[in-house]
Parts: C-alpha cells; sequence; structure tokens
C-alpha cells in the first residue's frame, strides 16, 4: 500500500491558517498549501509530493513548469507585458488567428479575448443581446461562471438565490430534445450550452443534442454558443467538443486549458455573429495583452507540436478502462470523454474519496456527492496512469 500522507504539518497549518485570517468568507480554508510543481506533480509547503489529476480544474494543460509555457512568459515578460487596448502586439493577433484556424471559425471569425472563462461568457451574453431577442436559453445544472451575467445563465438555483433579482430574459430548461424544441421560438436570441456539464458531473449531452440543437437554432435564426471552457483545447480528444460531432456553432466560449494557468479567455464567433458587436460595445483594459496571448498561443503550439489532442484521446481510453477494470463495488460508470471523465459512485461518498485520495498524494475532485471528476494535464503518460491507478483504488477502498 502507498504510505499515507501526515494530516498535519506545521508550515502549512500556519499558512492556512494565515489564509483563514484574510481571505474572504466566500472561500474555505483549502486543503493544502502548495508551493511548486513540476509535470504532473506538485508539492505542498511541507515538501509532500501529490500527483494531480485535476489540473487547477482543467486548466493546466501542460502540467506544471513546462517549458514551453515558462520560456513564453519569461520572455515576454521580459520584452513587453502590457498595453492599452488602443494598439495591438503581434501575440494578439496570432494568439486570435491560431484560435479561428482551431476552431475552424473560417473567414468570418472573430476573436474577443478576455481574461477568463466567466468575462468570456459575459461578452457572450451581451453578444445575444444584439441580436434585439429578448430570451436566453441555457440549461438545469449548467454552470458558466460567477460573475452576474453568467450567474444569470448558471442552471444551479443554489447560486443564483442569494443574489436575485438575476439579468432579465435568462431560462433553464431540462436537456433534452423535448424541451430545447418546446422552448424555441423567433424572440430566442441564443442557446448557450456546455457540451459536457464539467460542474454538474461531467455529463455529456444527450446523444444527438448537439447536432439538433444546431438545426433548430438555424431554423429559428437564434445564435448557439457552445461554453467550451472546460473542455476545449484538447481535453476531451479533439481541439473543441463541438467537433466531435461535427458541429460548427456561432460562437465559442473559450478559457482554462488554453493558457496553461496563465489566466486568458476568449469570445471566438464566425458568420454573421461576427457583425453584432460594433465599435466600442465592449472592451477590456486587460484582455488580449501580450503577456497572456504570448503565453496562451505557445501553450496552444505545444499541444499541437506534441500531439496532446490525441494523447488525451488515448490516454482517456485507458483510464476508462483501468478505473472500470479496478473491480471497485463503488465503481458504477466512467463518463466523459477524453481526460475529462466523471467516475460515478454508488453512494454519496465522494467527498470521502477526495479526501482519502489526498491522504495517499492524489489531487481530484468532487463536483458532486456522487462523482469524482478527472481532468488532469494532457502530458500525462503511463507512469502517471499506473500510479493514478494504484492511488485511487486505495481511496476507493478506504471510503467503502
Amino acid at each position: 500500500m502507498s504510505p499515507l500522507l501526515p494530516e498535519q504539518t506545521p508550515e502549512s497549518d500556519a499558512l492556512r491558517a494565515r489564509f483563514a485570517r484574510v481571505a474572504m468568507r466566500s472561500a474555505p480554508v483549502p486543503q493544502a498549501v502548495f508551493v511548486r510543481g513540476e509535470g504532473a506533480y506538485v508539492w505542498d509547503a511541507d515538501g509532500r509530493r501529490f500527483l494531480d489529476f485535476l489540473a487547477g480544474i482543467a486548466v493546466n494543460s501542460l502540467g506544471h513548469a513546462h517549458p514551453a509555457l515558462v520560456d513564453a512568459v519569461a520572455e515576454q515578460a521580459a520584452r513587453l507585458i502590457h498595453v492599452s487596448n488602443y494598439v495591438t502586439t503581434p501575440q494578439g493577433i496570432a494568439f486570435a488567428e491560431r484560435l479561428v484556424r482551431l476552431t475552424g471559425a473560417g473567414e468570418t471569425g472573430r476573436v474577443y479575448p478576455a481574461n477568463s472563462g466567466a468575462e468570456a461568457i459575459e461578452a457572450a451574453v451581451k453578444l445575444a443581446r444584439r441580436t434585439g431577442r429578448p430570451r436566453i436559453i441555457a440549461f438545469e445544472n449548467g454552470f458558466h461562471g460567477r460573475t452576474m451575467g453568467a450567474l444569470a445563465v448558471t442552471g444551479k438555483p443554489a447560486l443564483r438565490a442569494p443574489f436575485e433579482p438575476m439579468l432579465p430574459g435568462a431560462e433553464h430548461i431540462p436537456t433534452n430534445l423535448a424541451a430545447l424544441e418546446a422552448a424555441m421560438g423567433d424572440d430566442v436570441a441564443a442557446v448557450l450550452l456546455e457540451p459536457i456539464k464539467g460542474e454538474a458531473g461531467v455529463m455529456p449531452l444527450p446523444e444527438g443534442f448537439l447536432t439538433a440543437a444546431r438545426e433548430l437554432t438555424t431554423r429559428h435564426g437564434a445564435l448557439l454558443i457552445a461554453d467550451e471552457i472546460q473542455t476545449g483545447a484538447g481535453r476531451t480528444g479533439d481541439w473543441f467538443a463541438t467537433q466531435h460531432e461535427g458541429v460548427i456553432p456561432d460562437a465559442w466560449v473559450l478559457a482554462k486549458g488554453i493558457g496553461g494557468g496563465v489566466p486568458v479567455g476568449a469570445l471566438v464567433t464566425t458568420g454573421a455573429a461576427s457583425d453584432l458587436f460594433t465599435l466600442g460595445q465592449h472592451g477590456s483594459t486587460f484582455g488580449g495583452n501580450p503577456l497572456a496571448t504570448g503565453a496562451a498561443d505557445a501553450v496552444l503550439a505545444e499541444i499541437e507540436r506534441a500531439d496532446l489532442v490525441g494523447n488525451a484521446r488515448r490516454r482517456g481510453d485507458e483510464l476508462r478502462a483501468g478505473i472500470l477494470g479496478l473491480g471497485s463495488p463503488l465503481v458504477t460508470e466512467v463518463r466523459g470523454r477524453g481526460l475529462l471523465l466523471g467516475v460515478g459512485l454508488a453512494g454519496e461518498v465522494a467527498q470521502r474519496v477526495v479526501d482519502e485520495a489526498m491522504r495517499r498524494g492524489l489531487i481530484v475532485n468532487a463536483p458532486n456527492a456522487t462523482t469524482i471528476r478527472l481532468a488532469p494535464p494532457l502530458i500525462i503518460g503511463d507512469a502517471e496512469i499506473a500510479e493514478f491507478l494504484t492511488l485511487f483504488a486505495e481511496s476507493l477502498e478506504a471510503a467503502s
């Protein structure tokens, strides 16, 4: 068996106590304080090593301290970190060009650079408003962020309730075709969806739903907006999860993995959606700055160079087979695609599994009481998968 890590450690405890004194009460006292990382591993303030199978919640695409990202940040910081949005830089242009190419947005593709996923969602909500139509259709249990516009389209009532009234016009419907068909009309500005609902427990859309949503929105003249914040940048085994069904939305909302850990987001549009914003209707002080866009472009270039999209597909299949092969009575299913997987559990023991995993030096996540979410770096290989399966099997057994 793997040795259990000590639960009480002086340096980490002192840092956690300092956090508790100064952090806003919206954040819990953290389980650990990490000070460095390398590849798929991180170390805490007391020198304990952890295998990171969450990657900052699908953010650290290249793992930790990857030379491609480290060099890009260092070189850009030494050259130019920020300029106003009255001008541009080669890094911002290259980043936008790469996103247009990778999404398949084509000749009409346009990019609005943001600082985060929530900001990119805010841009998408404003884009939908530019159609002149009042309604935005989103889905129950969907998650799009915590700023007010993003929260309005998030399908989790408990998150919205303390901050109501919400931005008007957002509706949340069940994720089935009959509900979508009934909700559609010529007053719908946009349908906003996640190809896989990560925060709901890694729940893929029903088979054929994405294609049907594309057909319905086209028929009614509404935008189809794909929230690929968690599923983009190769995580599901294709560059973007909409590509698995050959669907081209009117807009993609991107963040997380495209920056590899550097805060960056983007709204990418195509077709008529690219003409909705006019001069001065949206902007950001930091969005598109050369440090963030240069880093993100380097991350995306490395994902391409190293075929990490293919690695996500292959390693995801291996992980799924390995988890099911453990024979644990707690495991009921493995959902998701590529390296965004949800392990369904037979009982509300997910947090117990997470805690047991942390004690053994493994980082995973419980988006709900019956699911373990896995979103490791796209660079993982045989050794990391073998170690994960050993630690995860022990964690499942201890949580039983």
